[in-house]
C-alpha cells in the first residue's frame, strides 16, 4: 500500500494495515523457513511497508 493511500486513513486504519502486514509478514518467514517461499523480495517489500505505515501512524499520533 502506498504511502498516500495510509495517509487518507485514521489511526485505527493504519492499525488494522500494520496488524494484517504483520500477519503476512510472519507467513512470508514461515514459508521460508520450509523451502516453500519462491519470491524473497517479497519479505523485504512487507517489511518495508510496515516500516512505512509505523512511520505514518506516528506522524498522526505526534499531530494531536
Amino acid at each position: 500500500m502506498k504511502a498516500s493511500e495510509l495517509r487518507q486513513k485514521d489511526e485505527a486504519g493504519v492499525t488494522e494495515e500494520i496488524k494484517s502486514l504483520q500477519k503476512a509478514h510472519f507467513g512470508l518467514r514461515m514459508q521460508k523457513g520450509t523451502q516453500q517461499l519462491n519470491n524473497t523480495a517479497s519479505m523485504r517489500q512487507t517489511r518495508r511497508s510496515i516500516a512505512r505505515a509505523k512511520t505514518i501512524l506516528t506522524e498522526k499520533q505526534n499531530a494531536k
